[in-house]
């Protein structure tokens, strides 16, 4: 951390467009490259909600979201979650938009619409066709990206943490990490550990995993909700009449997509959506008996050839983030921070695991995790190599992660607490994600409140139940 940054003062203002005038703004400056501390500068935002209690006030807690680039997040409007809680009390809450996105300077790409159809299940001819929409994915990510591109960074954003720490004049800072945030918050510990106190990390990539890893790693955990689900339909036949096993199950679901496919129009869309709700679905334990029914419904309408009716039962699901495909710029952070790791240059790799996911998990659009992604055209090489994870030099924290997370797979919370030597609380039969508040499970809060605010860990490894009940449909009698 550079010393001519650290002594900034931010000059703190209400937010008067803001809506809330307990909530201030100020903005900073750290180096674009802070291996060349003397060159370009960019700007970071910074929110502060002062703690309610001062006579108890124990420093300042940052959060970063996931993303990576905050993915709807709004890293300054994080800390407003915390509000009414028992955190607000003691810390003054310090919110930042990382560099690159939002009211931080913003690394932008241009819109590169999709050749391709989303295709759940795409053929092994428009292989070729996919890869070529990444190429040309990234190369609008390096028109419009410039020379700040290769320096938007998990390493960078963990220096600019460090200046935040210094410029707020703390010895130390805690802090909570939600997916993406969390390897972010790694990252700092490893690099920083003087300057951490207390330390959550929620839903957990793995500590070794690449981002290509990290992506394939989804796949799985899709997959493992998926087959859950299953088994409970099945108990449930008599309800909801899919089949009296897993196995039947998910044979009913492959007929379903059969008779999606064999529908005149808008078979491919329908189908995408469907594998799209399977696998989403299976996620959020209050919603399988709506799969259930949803799968049943589809059954008799795509059966019947009523492609109107299925349209309608889909009509909520989404396929790919809409911003992506509107305007002519959007935000560039996600395919930049990926660029941190090496990806393979040979399609052929690609393709394959294509069609391996094709049959393994097509759920929950698992193609989409193996497909070319823009680290397979990568324009730059990254100025330096990502961060070896370690604890050496700041206290043990705790770890959150859900056993059915889709996006985080449960392995890598497991791997990250052995390698960090933190606790793990495993949020049991739950596919939440980002758990911590903003998903409002009260067993998760109150444990996580216990260890920020009055510094109570939990056991070394210990659960709670999810937020989340498996629905209430009583199993078959049996025979």
């Amino acid at each position: 951390m550079v010393s001519e940054f650290s002594t900034q003062r931010p000059r703190w203002a209400p937010g008067a467009d803001q809506g809330d005038e307990r909530v201030e703004y100020a903005t900073i400056e750290v180096p674009r490259d802070y291996g060349d501390p003397g060159g370009e500068r960019i700007t970071l935002a910074l929110s502060r909600r002062r703690a309610t209690d001062p006579a108890r006030r124990r420093g300042v807690l940052l959060a970063v979201n996931g993303g990576p680039g905050g993915d709807w997040g709004g890293g300054r409007d994080l800390p407003g979650r915390y509000v009414g809680t028992p955190l607000h009390e003691v810390y003054d809450l310090i919110g930042f938009d990382p560099r690159g996105i939002g009211a931080s300077t913003q690394l932008l790409a241009e819109v590169s619409v999709p050749a391709v159809p989303a295709d759940s299940r795409p053929p092994d001819e428009t292989f070729a066709a996919i890869a070529e929409d990444m190429r040309r994915r990234e190369e609008a990510c390096a028109r419009a990206g410039g020379a700040l591109r290769p320096h938007i960074s998990t390493r960078n954003t963990a220096r600019d943490m460090d200046v935040i720490r210094a410029v707020l004049g703390e010895e130390r800072i805690s802090f909570v990490g939600y997916a993406y945030g969390a390897y972010v918050g790694a990252v700092y510990g490893s690099l920083f550990p003087g300057g951490l106190d207390r330390l959550v990390l929620d839903s957990c990539v793995g500590p070794d995993w690449t981002w290509r890893e990290q992506f394939l790693q989804q796949g799985d955990a899709v997959q493992r909700n998926v087959d859950l689900w299953a088994g409970w339909t099945g108990e449930r036949n008599g309800t909801f009449g899919l089949g009296g096993s897993a196995e039947r199950v998910l044979g009913t679901v492959e007929g379903v997509v059969a008779a999606l496919e064999a529908l005149p129009e808008d078979a491919v869309r329908l189908r995408s959506l469907f594998d799209g709700a399977v696998g989403d679905w299976a996620g959020d334990r209050a919603r399988w008996a709506d799969l259930g029914q949803l799968v049943g419904g589809l059954r008799d309408a795509a059966g019947a050839g009523d492609a109107g009716r299925c349209r309608e039962l889909l009509a909520r699901q989404e396929t790919w983030r809409a911003a992506d495909s509107e305007g002519d710029l959007r935000v560039g952070v996600l395919e930049a921070i990926t660029l941190e790791h090496a990806w393979p240059a040979d399609l052929e790799v690609y393709y394959q695991d294509m069609r391996e996911f094709r049959k393994r998990f097509p759920y929950g659009n698992g193609v989409l995790k193996a497909s070319p992604w823009v680290g397979a055209f990568r324009s730059f090489e990254a100025p330096e190599e990502p961060t070896v994870l370690g604890r050496d030099g700041y206290p043990v924290g705790l770890i959150v992660q859900a056993d059915g997370d889709p996006m985080d797979h449960y392995d890598g919370g497991v791997a990250m607490a052995e390698r960090l030597g933190h606790h793990l609380l495993t949020v049991e039969d739950s596919g939440e994600h980002e758990v911590y508040v903003l998903s409002g499970n009260p067993h998760v809060d109150a444990v996580v409140h216990r260890y920020l605010v009055d510094g109570v860990l939990p056991p070394a490894r210990s659960s709670v139940p999810g937020r989340a009940s498996r629905p209430d449909v009583a199993a078959d009698a049996a025979a």
